[in-house]
């Protein structure tokens, strides 16, 4: 039987992400941002192989399966529907996202630019229904980039243990974001600068460096997931209250990069022995959590455009214009009622019973979709699906036409004889 911790760790942990984005109360919100998306970096970094280091390919290759693909697939298909949601009211020229700025239709010239960025280089996605997709750019260039460090590391023979190595690293982010904000660099071609990059690489080191404490012998009184999830939790409250950050670049000072570095392993190890008492139950709790956690991708994807549902019912209920829906990420007025416990709830539940309704057509049908060939072979049954019955609408339609003549002549012919009535012998 598996072990199941780490499945509600990631459940835990994109709870929190839906909670930042769904306009939560402040504490709330600034709790959630501190630790969401830099406990999932610090997760790939201790799930990391060192095995990978001559296996570098292969790793490369399975990262370009997990994140690439997913991320280009979901990036084309918001790209398609993108003009389509205006008249919808689902975008807005309008409305646009709490700090400022709004989304236009594209021009046939910016959706085939936004469609190569997206190829190439993992942008030009929709900010506003796929603003969640930089973490699968960040998070691919992360693994690389720690893969790569290692690998130059692996030459320095006085760092004999792996453990070394990978806080090396961690140092040399830390210095390496230091000069990035003093200096006011950027790593062109990256987006925001590169800043989620340099730190997601920071916190894989510091992951690969928690599994290789956690196999050491540690006191007792200090091993106990209770207490270990205290001691994660007290720096996370300080900096809630005192000192708030997240992974954004924008709002970033000095301070606030050593705030996050510290907040992102407490995140971690907060979440992961809080994992721990929980997989201890058996509920349905811990299964939903389970669930929810093996699917985690499907809601990073989807909870903002899940997110829309709610939006039209908020504006139903308080009587606001449409087109407020176009708002992003959530309807931003009446920010202080409870419809964000709304938002997490769709922002989790819709793309998981999408994920679950999906799987079930695709047992009932034997559909297979796990591969790109997978894939194909559906396509091409649904276009030869959809060939037949548009050839067989064409073939009624083509009936009903002469159908339609034919009782057209008879009416006419009826008519004629019933004017012209034949004289009585």
């Amino acid at each position: 039987m598996r072990d199941t911790t780490f499945s509600i760790l990631k459940a835990l942990a994109i709870v929190l992400v839906v909670v930042a984005h769904a306009s939560a109360p402040l504490y709330v919100a600034r709790f959630a941002y501190l630790i969401n998306v830099p406990v999932f970096f610090v997760l790939a970094g201790y799930f990391f192989d060192w095995r990978n280091l001559n296996e570098n390919s292969a790793f490369v290759a399975r990262r370009f399966k997990r994140l690439y693909l997913p991320f280009l697939k979901w990036s084309v298909f918001f790209l398609l529907i993108h003009n389509l949601l205006f008249p919808l009211g689902l975008l807005s020229e309008q409305y646009g996202n709490s700090a400022g700025g709004v989304t236009h239709p594209y021009t046939w010239h910016q959706a085939v630019q936004n469609l190569w960025s997206i190829v190439f280089n993992m942008s030009g996605y929709d900010v506003f229904l796929a603003g969640s997709f930089w973490f699968f750019r960040s998070l691919f260039v992360a693994n690389v980039g720690f893969l790569f460090l290692l690998i130059l590391l692996s030459r320095v023979t006085r760092l004999y243990k792996p453990v070394f190595k990978a806080c090396v690293v961690a140092f040399l982010m830390l210095a390496l974001a230091t000069w990035q904000h003093v200096e006011g660099l950027k790593i062109t071609g990256l987006f925001q600068g590169g800043f989620r990059e340099i730190m997601g690489v920071f916190f894989m080191a510091t992951g690969f460096m928690l599994r290789a404490a956690e196999q050491r012998n540690m006191p007792a009184k200090f091993n106990r997931p209770a207490v270990k999830m205290l001691i994660g939790l007290l720096p996370l409250v300080i900096f809630t209250i005192w000192h708030p950050v997240s992974m954004s670049p924008k709002s970033t000072s000095l301070s606030s990069i050593y705030v996050l570095s510290i907040a992102g392993v407490s995140g971690f190890v907060f979440l992961q022995n809080l994992s721990l008492l929980l997989n201890k139950t058996d509920n349905g709790i811990r299964r939903l959590l389970v669930f929810i956690g093996d699917n985690s991708i499907y809601i990073f994807g989807f909870h903002l455009l899940a997110f829309k549902v709610v939006s039209a019912l908020k504006v139903a209920f308080y009587g606001l214009p449409w087109v407020m829906v176009g708002g992003h990420p959530v309807v931003t007025v009446y920010k202080d009622d409870l419809f964000w416990t709304a938002y997490v709830l769709a922002g989790v539940a819709l793309p998981l019973l999408w994920v679950w309704g999906w799987r079930e057509l695709c047992r009932h049908y034997g559909v297979k979709t796990d591969t790109i060939g997978d894939w194909i072979r559906l396509l091409l049954k649904v276009s030869i699906l959809m060939y037949r019955f548009a050839v067989k609408c064409l073939i009624a339609a083509y009936k009903a036409v002469i159908r339609g003549f034919l009782a057209l002549k008879q009416g006419v012919i009826d008519i004629i004889e019933a004017s012209n009535p034949k004289e009585e012998e």
